[in-house]
């Protein structure tokens, strides 16, 4: 039974029989002894780096303990002090001393990025280690390979900079050479680390180096001065830019549309002349109001242009004040304009007026009355809503404004017949203008047998301007009176669904005025036991009430 010592190795904690705690501590004092002054601590640190990494190996877990079975071998791999070699000619040799016989093993190479010889983060020269050719060839192919692989490879050495580390340690740095780790190549490779340390303070001017902290204090306080004055004024610049750019290019633009409108404006032949001139009610040239929205917008850009094209150019001259009083002077003239302009619009659309239509249906009370919205073949190819105003024209070749802005009611009456009310309205300056323009809105219905058919649309000419004119049709029926709306009606209905809430669905449906709302005779009223029905029950739906239909013709 021998007695077990616990120590501490190169930051690991081992278990170590006392005869092998002795033979490690002689191994230690012998390598000590041995050893020149320059660089002896780092050496004896590294070589104990190295054992313990190498006990590691060899422990199976943390209570086994070391024994002078394993201090032997790990003697046979690092050597004895007596057999130190600063050169290693063979990867594996055999080496015969008076006591025994001991080994060097060569380690398989590990990837380490080496920034002792780096010109970024010493990626390539540790693949240069790793697969033993000249760094240079591996920066040549990173040089090359993002052309070839789209940007691939910056990723890829990104990658391997954040994910691989770098030899800091001697032991690391034998590793990423494939040298064998052992004291001779520990004690040869930090010698050649203080050489190189000896070498660049030898070079070291110290004179200058001392005039230099002597004056340092005082570059230091006017050097962080001009560091914050550059980031102001980097920053400073690159707003400039982009007050520039942004301001130079909207005033392009608008240089742009307003030759445009100077030169189209009064040509009727393009797309956009038609609609400007609709909505036109002044009667004066557009391109007056252009050129004054021009010089209103145009101006602020160009005085924006103007300082941030001062931030960057420091000695701009700046323009004269009476190109300044001149711009002023045209830019309050413009917005007056402009202003202007907006009222008089606006005061062409103040008021509504209505001419007013009413029609009484010769129809058979006692059958249903058909409801449907027709549309014509010459000026659309279906049924649906689809344009607010459209400039058209008619078979004889007059230019006219099309639109389908058609509403349609259906209401309550106490008279004995149904009737339907046509309501035309047009807005305009006046009551009595916006009146007249209503009048001569043009739109038609008919009335065969028991069927009100109406159109779909409204014409009006161009003369009498986009006044936001429109239709509303307003269908009275007396109570009890049955009818039937076609699926056109559904694009047009505009009726409060609380009195007459009309079907969306594939099918059409029979309607009849009561007082106060309009029920749906053949509508099919989901019920609760709808609800079990999608659940799986045989009954989803109630029936229907039986409804006496023999004095109804459908």
């Amino acid at each position: 039974m021998n007695k077990t010592v616990s120590i501490n190795l190169g930051g690991l904690f081992f278990h170590i029989d006392e005869d092998a705690y002795q033979k490690l501590n002689n191994y230690f004092d012998a390598i000590r002894r041995s050893l020149s002054p320059d660089g002896k601590d780092e050496i004896m640190s590294d070589i104990e780096g190295r054992i313990a990494e190498l006990l590691s190996d060899k422990m199976k877990n943390d209570k086994q303990v070391v024994g002078t079975k394993e201090i032997d071998e790990i003697i046979s791999v690092m050597g004895e002090p007596e057999d130190y070699r600063l050169d290693d000619e063979e990867p594996v040799k055999e080496k015969k001393t008076q006591s025994h016989t001991t080994y060097e093993y060569i380690r398989t190479r590990k990837f380490y990025r080496d920034e002792d010889n780096s010109i970024i983060a010493g990626v390539c020269a540790g693949l240069a280690h790793y697969f033993r050719i000249d760094p240079l060839w591996i920066r040549i192919l990173f040089i090359v390979s993002p052309f070839i692989s789209f940007g691939t490879s910056i990723i890829i050495y990104i990658l391997l900079w954040v994910l691989i580390p770098k030899a800091i340690t001697t032991t690391e740095k034998l590793e990423m050479r494939g040298e064998p780790i052992n004291i001779s190549n520990i004690e040869k490779k930090v010698k050649e680390e203080i050489n190189v340390i000896t070498e660049k303070l030898q070079k070291v001017d110290y004179d200058r180096v001392g005039n230099n902290i002597r004056s340092g204090a005082d570059k230091v306080g006017n050097a962080l001065g001009s560091i914050i004055s550059a980031v102001f004024k980097a920053v400073g610049k690159v707003i400039g830019a982009f007050i520039t750019v942004f301001s130079a290019l909207t005033l392009g633009g608008l240089i742009v549309m307003l030759i445009i409108l100077l030169f189209s404006s009064s040509i009727e032949g393009t797309l956009w002349y038609p609609y400007i001139n609709s909505v036109n009610y002044t009667h004066l040239p557009i391109w007056t109001g252009a050129l004054a929205a021009f010089f209103v917008l145009a101006i602020p850009c160009f005085t924006i242009f103007l300082a941030g094209l001062k931030i960057l150019v420091t000695n701009l001259k700046p323009i004269s004040s009476t190109a300044g009083y001149v711009l002023a002077a045209i830019w309050v003239i413009s917005l007056s304009a402009c202003i202007y302009l907006a009222m008089y619009e606006t005061s062409q659309l103040s008021n509504q007026g209505k001419d007013y239509e009413k029609h009484t249906l010769e129809v058979d009370k006692n059958e249903v009355l058909n409801v449907k919205f027709r549309f014509s073949n010459y000026y659309a190819k279906d049924i649906y809503y689809n344009d607010d105003y459209r400039f058209v024209q008619d078979t004889l070749g007059n230019p006219l404004i099309y639109s389908n802005k058609i509403r349609f009611y259906v209401m309550e009456t106490d008279e004995e017949m149904p009737y339907v009310q046509i309501e035309k309205l047009a807005n305009g300056h006046t009551l009595a203008e916006a009146s007249k323009t209503a009048s001569r809105i043009k739109y038609h219905f008919s009335v065969e047998g028991n069927t009100l058919n109406l159109d779909n649309y409204l014409l009006y000419s161009v003369e009498d301007k986009y006044k936001i004119q429109r239709v509303e049709i307003i269908l009275y029926l007396p109570e009890g009176m049955m009818f039937q709306p076609d699926k056109t009606v559904r694009d047009y209905d505009c009726t409060n669904n609380n009195f007459f809430d009309l079907w969306y669905d594939d099918e059409t449906h029979l309607y009849m005025m009561e007082k106060n709302a309009v029920k749906c005779i053949d509508c099919i009223e989901p019920t609760d036991e709808a609800v079990i029905g999608e659940q799986g029950d045989e009954s989803a739906f109630e029936e229907p009430e039986d409804i006496e239909t023999d004095t109804i013709n459908q």
